[in-house]
């Protein structure tokens, strides 16, 4: 065997080693990379499934859903405690008051009057944060945590945006605008449900 085949093969093999040793996978989907597990607030949380947000052959962001343990309903991962985490990949430049419109109008469509008059003030304030951004470009890594004692958290390339909003209310009518009776993609639900 010549001496440069052999290097080969024991550079192929240390390399395996080094990426099997780091226990890091990714699921991808559209070319969009998501890694299987990441640690949020000292819990690690896995990645419960991904999904496409397209309309017709407009793809708009790619989506992967973290949490604590696996679910496969939506009333399951809103009942797993800990944090959670909605990252989305923008694939197309859009204007954050977009964004707004369609985190209002999911909210609205899955929530009842009363539960929605009680997110009133923090939306309003989520909206704000939103609107802030003013753009979000193709390639930009969208953020939207949930952090026990801080509440929700949006943040954008990894960069935490505005004030943290308190309340499990508040992240739970989030899901839903994702995953819940009518969300905003069906197809993106079930990726994000683990069943598409």
């Amino acid at each position: 065997m010549s001496r440069k085949l052999l290097h080969s093969l024991r550079t192929a093999c240390l390399t395996w080693m080094l990426v099997a040793g780091t226990g890091v996978q990714a699921t991808v989907i559209e070319g969009q990379h998501f890694d299987d597990r990441l640690r949020l607030a000292d819990t690690e949380l896995v990645l419960n499934g991904v999904g496409l947000r397209a309309v017709a052959w407009l793809k708009g962001y790619a989506a992967g859903l973290y949490i604590a343990q696996k679910a496969s309903t939506p009333e399951a991962v809103i009942a797993v405690k800990g944090p959670k985490r909605i990252r989305m990949k923008m694939m197309v430049e859009v204007e954050s008051k977009e964004f707004v419109k369609a985190f209002d109008k999911g909210m609205k469509r899955n929530l009842s009057e009363a539960e929605f008059a009680v997110l009133t003030d923090r939306m309003a304030k989520f909206d704000a944060i939103v609107n802030a951004l003013v753009k979000l470009k193709k390639g930009d890594v969208v953020d939207l945590d949930y952090l026990p004692a801080r509440g929700l958290v949006l943040s954008l390339n990894g960069v935490a945006k505005g004030e943290a909003l308190p309340g499990e209310d508040l992240y739970a009518g989030l899901l839903k605008i994702f995953i819940g009776t009518r969300p905003v993609d069906a197809k993106l639900k079930a990726g994000l449900l683990g069943s598409a």
